[in-house]
């Protein structure tokens, strides 16, 4: 597998977001302009500028009409794809974290990290189709967890948003009370150190996280009960699954300025691929001269792209011989 190497970021990549159809490669970085790729050669078609830090997570419309970016400058933008001018900006009293529009992009849930005296919180904005209509207001706003809040997601048909973050507890919320329906708090078997990541299956029935704790967990959406842990060596900040196959692959790596010298773990930087049945680690990517922060897999399954602290990204085209994998 010859990756694609695609360097249009200046500092290390946050997140990385395929459109639908899988054409699209969104990136977002610690630099300010979150870039749009062509997923099959990897050219570059295009920045959206406007933000003044550190933007932590996108999301495209189901349409690949808009774009939604949150960002450590207290700002939430809304894009338009194709021309890159700014739709909409919505101001927040902290940063944000992280974006995502639900199933039919009329709603968008947003979080905020904890600033100054404020908590954390999980806010839902409505996402108005006409944009002279859109308002700043949020239909609801849902505080509790301590510490940040890293990653908050759309459940089954909007019922539900699912939160993880620095306090280890996977929580499930009710988007239209604002209430906590369930959680995994107290689980002998749950994270034991914050929680980096979360990537829903396909077909939302069921969710992988991965955490600093050495692991990645899979759950079940609608109950929250464990179904398996993938154990590794080193802390993980992202994870993906394959739309295609039971596999999932995680991304980590301590940094080089919280490695001891005699640490075993430092320096191996490569996308683990997993069975996701059996648990078992069946390969690697290297290629990243640093952690890998952010995972993607095409909606296709037959290409993903990962981004790392060396501000590249790679983008992986599979070949024949990886769809015939026997274990």
């Amino acid at each position: 597998m010859r990756p694609i190497l695609m360097k249009g970021h200046e500092r290390p990549l946050t997140f990385l977001k395929y459109n639908r159809d899988g054409d699209l490669l969104f990136s977002c970085a610690k630099d300010h302009d979150p870039t749009v790729w062509f997923s099959d050669n990897g050219e570059r078609l295009g920045t959206y500028r406007g933000h003044n830090g550190a933007v932590w997570s996108c999301d495209v419309s189901w349409d690949s009409s808009r774009l939604i970016t949150g960002s450590a400058d207290q700002t939430v933008k809304l894009w338009d794809v194709k021309r890159g001018e700014q739709l909409y900006t919505y101001n927040f009293d902290a940063p944000a974290r992280s974006v995502e529009f639900s199933v039919g992009d009329k709603l968008a849930v947003i979080t905020t990290d904890t600033f100054m005296e404020k908590t954390s919180a999980i806010h839902v904005k409505r996402i108005a189709e006409d944009i002279d209509e859109q308002s700043d207001e949020s239909v609801v706003v849902m505080r509790g967890p301590s510490g940040r809040i890293n990653r908050a997601v759309w459940g089954p048909l909007n019922k539900t948003i699912i939160s993880c973050g620095e306090d280890c507890i996977i929580r499930v919320w009710d988007p239209v009370k604002g209430q906590e329906i369930l959680s995994t708090k107290g689980l002998e078997n749950g994270h034991k150190k914050p929680i980096t990541s979360l990537c829903l299956s396909a077909d939302k029935s069921h969710f992988l996280t991965g955490s600093l704790d050495l692991s990645a967990k899979l759950w079940d959406t609608r109950t929250l009960t464990l179904i398996k842990t993938y154990v590794t060596e080193q802390p993980v900040n992202a994870v993906t699954m394959s739309p295609l196959l039971d596999h999932v692959v995680l991304g980590g790596g301590q940094a080089a300025q919280s490695v001891t010298t005699t640490d075993h773990r430092a320096g191996k930087f490569e996308a683990k691929f997993y069975d996701k049945i059996l648990t078992g680690e069946i390969g690697g990517v290297k290629g990243h001269f640093g952690p890998i922060n952010a995972l993607a897999f095409n909606p296709d399954g037959k290409s993903f792209a990962s981004g790392g602290e060396d501000g590249y990204v790679r983008l992986h085209h599979f070949d024949h011989d990886y769809f015939n994998i026997k274990i």
